[in-house]
C-alpha cells in the first residue's frame, strides 16, 4: 500500500496512551493520520492510504510486557492488545518498522505476539562525566526507547541535580533542576517508562567533595565519611532532592567502587575497623532514611565481592564474603549486579547464583560501551549483552538494565548506543536465546526512523577496530581515541601498532561513513523533513543543530574522526623514518601537505564534535574536551614549527624523533588496549 499511514482515532484510544502517542506522532507525523483531534489528519495527503490502528489493554496479559497484534481487512485494520503501556509502544515501534520497510513499493503489515520474560527492561544513562543530556534530547531518547519496549530509565547523577541550600552541589556542572526532572518524569510516564533516581551516597562523590563546603563529610577524596551525623544530614537531603521529582518509590543509591573506605578521616576518628562492617553500617543508615520516606533502595553490589577478594576484584572466583556479613545485608535493598565484560553466559549465570547466596535475586545491569571512546563499541556490546541476557533468561531474572557510562569525559555521542539498546530490547522480548537479526534491523528503523540504518551505525564502531583488532565482537579496545589524543611527537602507543596499515583502514572507513551520512540525510530530505542547514562539506551548521536531529548527521562525528586518524595514525612513524634517513625531501613534503592537512582535519573534527555536543548535552563539561582539542592543536603547531626549523637549519636536531619508542603495555594477541586520555596525551604524570 503506497502512501500507507497509521490512522488513530483519539476518541477511542485508551486514555493512558494519548499523551505518549501524541508525542510520537509529533516526532513522526509522516507515518500517521489522526482522527478525533482538532488538528484532524496529520498527513494532509490526498494519496494517503490509512491503516486503522486501535489499542486495548488486555487483562489476560496480566499487566506484563506482553502484546498481541492482529491484522484484518487485508492489512487495513490493526488491533493491538497489551498488558502495560510499554508493551503498547513496543507494538507501535514494530508496526512502524514494518511501515517504513516498504520503501515506496508497498507495505505488508503482519500480525505478531510477544511475551517478555522480564518485568523490567531499563536503561541507565550517565549524566555525571561531563555530558548532561539536554532535556529535549532526553525526551527524544525516551521516545525512541519507548518504541523499543523499554519501561524504566535512570539518569545517573552523582552531583548533577539540585540539592536545596547546597550551592556547591553540582556547581557549574549542568545539574538538572527539580522542574527539569519533573518534566522528564511526566514525559516518561506518558510513554510507559518509570523514571528511577540514580545517585551516589558513599563513593564517586569527588565532584562534591572537592569543595571546602563539604570538607566535614569527607573520608577520602571521593568517599563520604561514614558513621558521621553530618554525613547523614547531607545524604537525607540528597535522597529527598533526587527522589521528590519522581513518581516512583524506588531509588538507586549507588555505593559502588568505594576505594579506601574507612581509611581516611574515618580511621582517624574510629581507628581500624573491618571495611565490611563499615559498609553494612552505612548501608543501614541510608536504608533507614529511604524507609522513612517510603523509598525502596537498590545499590551496586560490587563492594561486597571486592572486600572479600585479596585482589579487590569484583569477579574474583576466590572471593570470600563472611556469613555474618551476608546475614547483615538488608533483604529489602536490591543488589544490582553490573557486568559489561564477559563473553560467556556461564560466567553471568555463576555470578547470578553468587548474588542469590547474598539473600535475593539481583537486578542485572549490562552495558552498551559508550565510555572511553567517541562512538559506541557496538559489536562488543552485542556480544556481552547476548551472553548476559541468555544467562538472565536461563536463571529466571525478572529485571535487567543496560547502562551507558561516560568515563573519561563522555566524549562519545551517547545516541550512538541506540543499536545496542535495540539489541537489548529484542533479547528482552524474545522468548528463545537468539535475537532475530532481520527483526532487529527492522525494529531499529521503526524505533529511530527510516533514515537510521542499523548497519551504518555499527560500521562507525570500526573507528576502534583497525588492523590489530581481529574480532571487534571480543574487544573493547579504543584505539580511535588514543590514536587521536596521543602526542604527535611523543606517540607513546605507536609501538603497539607498528607496521599496521592504519591509514588505509581509516581512509576507507571515512569514505564509507561520509557516504552513509549523505545517504541518510538524503533519505531525510526525501521524507519531507526540513534540511536547510547543510554546508557544502556536509557538516551541520548551528541552524541545523539547534533545529533538530538528522540521524545521518550523527555519523559525521565518526566520519570526521576517521578522516583525522587517516592522517595522524602513521604520522610520527613516517616522520621518524624520514628523519633517521635525513630524507629532507620527504620531510618537506610532509611539512607542506600532511601536517597542514591534519591540522585542518583536527579543526573540522573539533567543530563537528562541538556541534554534536551542543545538540546533545548541556554546554557544561565541554570545556574538558575542548582543552584536549586545544592541546592537540597546539602540539601540532609546535610539530610544524620544529620540522620547519630543522629544514631551515635553525635546529640541529629534533630529539623527540630520535627517541626509540618502547611498548608501554601489552594486550592479548589480536587485540589492542583500552586507554584513557591522560595516559596518551603525555608520558608524564604531570597533567
Amino acid at each position: 500500500m503506497a502512501g500507507a499511514r497509521l490512522r488513530v482515532d483519539f476518541r477511542t484510544l485508551p486514555e493512558e496512551l494519548r499523551a505518549g502517542l501524541k508525542a510520537i506522532i509529533a516526532d513522526r507525523p509522516e507515518h500517521f493520520c489522526v482522527a478525533g483531534e482538532p488538528t484532524g489528519c496529520a498527513c494532509r495527503d490526498d494519496q494517503c492510504t490509512p491503516i486503522d490502528l486501535t489499542f486495548a489493554r488486555d487483562e489476560a496479559l496480566q499487566d506484563r510486557l506482553s502484546l498481541a497484534v492482529d491484522v484484518e481487512q487485508d492489512g487495513r485494520e490493526v488491533r493491538v492488545a497489551y498488558g502495560q503501556k510499554a508493551a503498547a509502544f513496543r507494538a507501535l515501534g514494530r508496526l512502524l518498522g514494518q511501515l517504513v520497510s516498504g520503501n515506496g513499493d508497498g507495505v505488508a503489515i503482519s500480525p505478531f505476539r510477544e511475551r517478555s520474560r522480564f518485568d523490567t527492561l531499563g536503561i541507565m544513562v550517565d549524566a555525571s562525566r561531563n555530558g548532561v543530556l539536554r532535556v529535549d534530547v532526553a525526551k527524544r531518547l525516551l521516545r525512541h526507547v519507548a518504541l523499543m519496549g523499554i519501561n524504566a530509565c535512570m539518569l545517573y547523577t552523582e552531583d548533577t541535580y539540585e540539592v536545596p541550600g547546597r550551592p556547591f552541589f553540582g556547581y557549574l556542572r549542568g545539574r538538572y533542576t527539580r522542574d527539569e526532572l519533573e518534566e522528564l518524569d511526566d514525559y516518561a510516564f506518558d510513554l510507559g517508562i518509570e523514571m528511577i533516581p540514580c545517585i551516589q551516597t558513599l563513593a564517586h562523590l569527588e565532584q562534591v567533595l572537592q569543595w571546602p563546603a563539604f570538607q566535614e563529610v569527607r573520608d577520602t577524596a571521593s568517599v563520604l565519611l561514614a558513621e558521621d551525623e553530618k554525613t547523614y544530614e547531607l545524604v537525607e537531603e540528597m535522597i529527598l532532592a533526587a527522589s521528590s521529582p519522581f513518581r516512583t518509590k524506588r531509588i538507586h543509591v549507588g555505593m559502588d567502587e568505594a576505594w579506601g573506605i574507612a581509611t581516611g578521616r574515618y580511621k582517624e576518628f574510629h581507628g581500624e575497623r573491618r571495611p565490611f562492617d563499615v559498609l553494612n553500617a552505612h548501608l543501614g543508615r541510608v536504608r533507614e532514611i529511604c524507609r522513612r520516606h517510603g523509598l525502596r533502595p537498590m545499590i551496586w553490589s560490587d563492594m561486597y565481592f571486592r572486600l572479600g577478594s585479596k585482589t579487590h576484584d569484583y569477579y574474583d572466583r576466590d572471593t570470600v564474603i563472611p556469613e555474618d556479613v551476608k546475614r547483615a545485608i538488608p533483604k529489602d535493598v536490591d543488589l544490582v549486579y553490573w557486568d559489561y565484560y564477559h563473553l560467556d553466559p556461564g560466567f553471568y549465570a555463576e555470578w547470578i547464583d553468587r548474588h542469590r547466596e547474598l539473600g535475593s535475586d539481583p537486578v542485572m545491569a549490562g552495558g552498551v560501551w559508550t565510555w572511553d571512546r567517541l562512538w559506541a563499541s557496538l559489536p562488543f556490546s552485542f556480544t556481552t549483552t547476548d551472553a548476559c541476557m541468555r544467562a538472565c533468561k536461563q536463571k529466571g531474572l525478572r529485571e535487567a538494565f543496560v547502562t551507558m557510562w561516560g568515563d573519561d569525559g563522555m566524549e562519545c555521542d551517547v545516541l550512538s548506543a541506540l543499536p545496542g539498546i535495540q539489541f537489548f530490547a529484542e533479547h528482552g522480548y524474545t522468548a528463545g536465546e537468539a535475537v532475530d537479526q532481520h527483526l532487529l534491523r527492522l525494529n531499529f528503523r521503526g524505533a529511530c526512523g527510516a533514515d537510521a540504518d542499523f548497519d551504518d551505525w555499527v560500521k562507525a564502531s570500526e573507528v576502534d577496530a583497525p588492523p590489530g583488532v581481529d574480532d571487534p565482537g571480543k574487544s573493547h579496545a579504543n584505539p580511535g581515541k588514543w590514536l587521536l589524543w596521543q602526542d604527535p611527537l611523543l606517540a607513546v602507543m605507536d609501538p603497539l601498532v607498528e607496521g599496521l596499515p592504519l591509514r588505509e583502514h581509516y581512509e576507507r572507513l571515512a569514505r564509507a561513513l561520509f557516504a552513509a551520512a549523505e545517504k541518510a540525510s538524503r533519505s531525510k530530505r526525501q521524507g519531507g523533513a526540513r534540511d536547510d542547514g547543510r554546508q557544502e562539506d556536509g557538516r551541520a551548521t548551528r541552524a541545523e543543530t539547534d533545529r533538530g536531529f538528522n540521524w545521518g548527521r550523527r555519523l559525521l562525528l565518526p566520519a570526521y574522526l576517521a578522516h583525522a586518524l587517516a592522517l595522524k595514525s602513521e604520522l610520527r612513524r613516517r616522520l621518524a623514518e624520514a628523519y633517521a634517513k635525513d630524507d629532507r625531501a620527504t620531510l618537506r613534503q610532509m611539512a607542506a601537505t600532511d601536517i597542514p592537512a591534519l591540522q585542518a582535519a583536527v579543526d573540522d573534527l573539533w567543530k563537528v564534535h562541538r556541534d554534536t555536543w551542543m545538540a546533545t548535552y548541556k554546554p557544561f563539561g565541554w570545556e574538558v574536551i575542548e582543552r584536549r582539542y586545544g592541546g592537540l592543536q597546539a602540539r601540532l603547531a609546535t610539530l610544524a614549527d620544529r620540522i620547519a626549523g630543522y629544514l631551515n637549519d635553525e635546529l640541529d636536531a629534533i630529539p623527540e624523533l630520535e627517541v626509540k619508542l618502547e611498548r608501554p603495555m601489552e594486550s592479548p594477541p589480536g587485540t589492542l588496549p583500552e586507554v584513557h586520555y591522560a595516559r596518551v596525551a603525555t608520558p608524564s604524570t604531570i597533567k
